[in-house]
């Protein structure tokens, strides 16, 4: 049966995106291409399947809908660029099977000029048929905050920038079934970079308060007083914490397509990806103010997903503050509610079932992620150690980043 809406990759991305379709009436086709990172509960799936969703049984399948969106996942590759080899790999499929009139979207995050240089060539090739003549093409980049329960997709206007006007207008009809407001951008390169600044400005600004948590600390200042206090001022000011790295599936990009880089971002890279590092600079320095060494010490990780309240683990911090630890020759478990077993250098990390028990039997406790579910102020009374990356626990109850 036809499907008004295919949606190709059902990652971090594209399983968003079907589940608003869904919720909004639309009969969606998912297509996989690969071994991606999204997770549904099991009540999010009996309502996918109850509103018609299905997943296709193959790729003749993505020639019988209206509407294609491209939402497979890019990663960082070895030159620190995006790797879009899953996007060319969506592409070639969808090229083979698609049809006069089809409208395809672009919501991947890519660098700006790819919708056009990169995708439109692709697609022209395989299917023998013109973009902006013979089908519509256009850049729509995600907006997703996982776990999110105030912005959702009904609520989170939607940026769509076409190959050409009809492009975007067939573009927008599809979106304004979705969303409450469509923004139009001038054209692709517009929307992807709309994509660009987003994710630089926010690991720009967590670089900041990242580089001010360890200022402070030196001085002497409890940065989250400095937090609390700087987001009372209405203008000119949005509050960002630190944290002991960025995880995430939205990576920092630069121009690099158009020959350019962003110093700025480049800069920011580096500072955030000195965290977790810092951060067992800080266990072990705290280890020893108390006599103990992180050779042969007992430390406790609690949370170990790049988010709160989710089980999503995509570039988490936690791998590298485990390493880290490991090498000092620390003994590392792990206590986290979304993730029952966790592996670190393909070596499986003891889970701790009884968390006040396990706080208490070790040398130090990290709290890495702040879940819903973690009692802050007990966890506090019964760990000889506790080091909060987080600033969650109460003032003078913990040692703070």
């Amino acid at each position: 049966m036809p499907a008004d809406l295919a949606v190709i990759g059902l990652g971090p991305y594209g399983l968003p995106l079907a589940q608003a379709a869904v919720a909004a009436g639309i009969s969606t086709l998912g297509y996989r291409t690969g071994p991606e990172a999204g997770s549904l509960s099991p009540a999010e799936l009996r309502r996918m399947l109850s509103g018609g969703f299905r997943t296709a049984a193959g790729p003749a399948e993505l020639g019988r809908v209206r509407t294609a969106v491209i939402c497979a996942p890019t990663t960082a590759g070895p030159d620190g660029g995006l790797d879009l080899s899953q996007v060319e790999a969506a592409a070639r499929t969808l090229s083979t099977h698609l049809r006069p009139h089809t409208t395809v979207i672009l919501e991947s995050p890519v660098p700006p000029g790819t919708t056009e240089e990169f995708l439109r060539p692709l697609l022209e090739e395989g299917s023998g048929l013109r973009a902006g003549r013979d089908f519509h093409l256009a850049c729509s980049p995600t907006r997703v905050d996982p776990g999110n329960r105030d912005f959702t997709p009904e609520n989170t206007p939607k940026v769509i920038g076409g190959l050409t006007p009809a492009c975007t207008e067939s573009a927008a009809a599809f979106y304004s079934r979705l969303t409450d407001k469509v923004v139009r951008a001038r054209g692709p390169r517009e929307a992807e970079t709309v994509q660009l600044l987003e994710t630089n400005y926010r690991h720009v600004n967590i670089a900041l308060v990242n580089e001010m948590a360890v200022l402070c600390h030196d001085l002497g200042v409890d940065l989250w007083d400095v937090i609390r206090c700087a987001e009372t001022k209405p203008f000119g000011f949005q509050a960002f914490r630190p944290g002991p790295g960025v995880g995430g599936h939205a990576v920092p990009g630069d121009l690099s397509r158009a020959g350019r880089s962003l110093r700025m971002v480049e800069l920011a890279r580096q500072v955030n990806d000195q965290m977790p590092r810092y951060v067992v600079q800080r266990a072990a320095a705290l280890l020893n103010e108390h006599g103990k060494s992180a050779r042969g010490a007992r430390i406790l990780l609690l949370g170990v997903t790049y988010k709160p309240d989710l089980a999503d683990q995509q570039a988490t911090p936690a791998q590298e503050v485990a390493v880290r630890l490991m090498e000092l020759g620390a003994s590392v478990s792990y206590h986290d509610p979304h993730i029952p077993s966790w592996s670190v250098l393909d070596r499986p990390v003891p889970r701790a079932d009884s968390l006040y028990e396990a706080a208490a039997d070790a040398d130090l406790t990290i709290l890495l992620q702040q879940h819903r579910t973690y009692d802050l102020q007990g966890l506090s009374v019964k760990a000889q150690l506790l080091l909060d990356t987080r600033g969650a626990t109460p003032t003078g109850a913990a040692h703070r980043l």
